[in-house]
């Protein structure tokens, strides 16, 4: 008789439950973190005994304007709190009225006010500064010249600002290593065209842009260089746990703090296996991640890391935002018949198309493996037109590709997605 474990995936809101047969499955899950018991006091701490540097008060003097940077919708940074942080921290030296909140959408859409609600609450949004970023705004840009060949253009509100603050969590990243830290100057409050040379083929395509890696990394190392050169003049990160709550947090000089914080996640969050499997169920960390297919392309790049050539991924993202419609990912994903004609013609290109950075990590993903999709917003016909299709029930197509595999094979499952990135063990 079948023993079978129940595994609930991240996905939407709510999650997915999912039973699968305990003998040929491995959970793969982040180091079990419980939240801080006082998260303003994480915070707190974190401005006054920063990792390196002064702490904030000692940096901001009465009259200052100061701009602060804060990831978009689709990241699951507790905004709210690290806000509050900030001005009761600074009360006295300056007040909300000098502070402008950038929403650093990098290229991806603005935030609707419904959304900026849900992430900073109304009480913020009817009384503060709070601006999108818009990377194709002329307007909103100003040149800051060539950084490591990369012509750099940001945000005149952030460069305008006398104190710079980014914030942001800390998480692994598909192609920059990590996220948090210097990426909420650049690409987050990045131009256009700046970010279309950071994720150019040449970067993308690099064997060191990937999960976990910075030092080496040209994407992460364009990116370190590019705020050491603008300046960021104080960075607040937090860790965060399954169910998204603070966990840890790190202040200080950018640099130095982004490291600290990093190398805390890389301890519960890169995994080690002992092979690679034949079946690979993963998902994009549920709700805001899952949000788009776009953004479930993680999801996937952190599967395809232990799957075995030829094998099938599955990936659970809601998808409610689609494709999305806006960008051009849709219509890169349908500009060549199959992922090897995509990835050729992405490598030839003499300039870099919005969004195929994240075309030429899915495509790479689709030359090693099958990838269905679980999901309730969009069809198997939209799916295919991505050279993906639909996985309507995902217990029943693991077991149908377990028994075409034969009893040998083994299913892996990252219920939390990118939250998790497996590497087979060597040595």
């Amino acid at each position: 008789m079948t023993d079978y474990r129940e595994i609930l995936l991240a996905y939407g809101h709510d999650g997915l439950r999912l039973r699968l047969p305990a003998d040929r499955t491995t959970v793969i899950t982040p180091v079990a973190q419980a939240a801080a018991a006082d998260p303003a006091g994480v915070l707190r701490d974190a401005l006054r005994h920063p990792v390196a540097g002064a702490p904030l008060r000692d940096r901001v003097r009465p009259g200052q304007s100061v701009a602060v940077s804060l990831c978009d919708a689709t990241r699951p940074q507790p905004r709210q709190a690290m806000v509050a942080a900030l001005l009761a921290e600074l009360a006295g030296i300056v007040d909300r009225t000098d502070l402008t909140l950038l929403v650093a959408t990098g290229t991806h859409r603005a935030n609707t006010d419904a959304e900026l609600r849900s992430m900073l609450g109304d009480d913020f949004v009817d009384t503060m500064r709070i601006v999108n970023h818009d990377s194709r705004d002329p307007a909103m840009l100003r040149d800051c010249g060539v950084v490591n060949g990369v012509p750099v253009r940001l945000n005149r509100l952030w460069l305008d600002a006398d104190v710079r603050i980014t914030t942001g969590f800390v998480e692994p990243h598909f192609f920059a290593g990590f996220s948090g830290g210097p990426k909420l100057v650049a690409p987050g409050l990045a131009a256009l065209e700046t970010v279309l040379v950071l994720h150019d083929a040449r970067h993308i395509g690099d064997e060191r842009a990937v999960w976990g890696v910075c030092e080496g990394n040209p994407v992460h190392d364009d990116v370190r260089a590019i705020a050491a050169a603008t300046g960021v003049d104080y960075a607040l990160d937090v860790v965060l746990n399954r169910e998204q709550e603070i966990v840890a947090a790190f202040g200080g000089d950018l640099l130095p703090m982004h490291e600290a914080a990093r190398e805390t996640v890389r301890r519960t969050s890169m995994r080690p296996v002992p092979g690679l499997y034949d079946v690979v169920v993963t998902t994009n960390s549920g709700f805001p991640l899952d949000q788009n297919l776009y953004q479930a392309v993680k999801g996937m790049s952190a599967a395809a890391t232990v799957v075995r050539p030829g094998g099938l991924i599955i990936c659970a993202a809601e998808c409610s935002d689609g494709f999305p419609d806006h960008g051009s990912f849709r219509e890169v994903l349908a500009s060549a018949p199959t992922p090897a004609a995509l990835l050729a013609a992405i490598e030839t290109r003499t300039t870099t198309v919005p969004d195929q950075w994240q075309v030429q990590i899915l495509a790479r993903v689709l030359t090693r493996a099958r990838v269905g999709v679980h999901t309730s917003g969009l069809t198997d016909a939209q799916l295919r037109t991505a050279h993906l299709f639909a996985v309507p029930d995902i217990a029943a197509a693991v077991h149908a590709e377990l028994a075409r595999r034969g009893p040998q094979a083994k299913v892996c499952v990252l219920p939390e997605g990118p939250q998790t990135i497996p590497y087979v063990r060597t040595g």
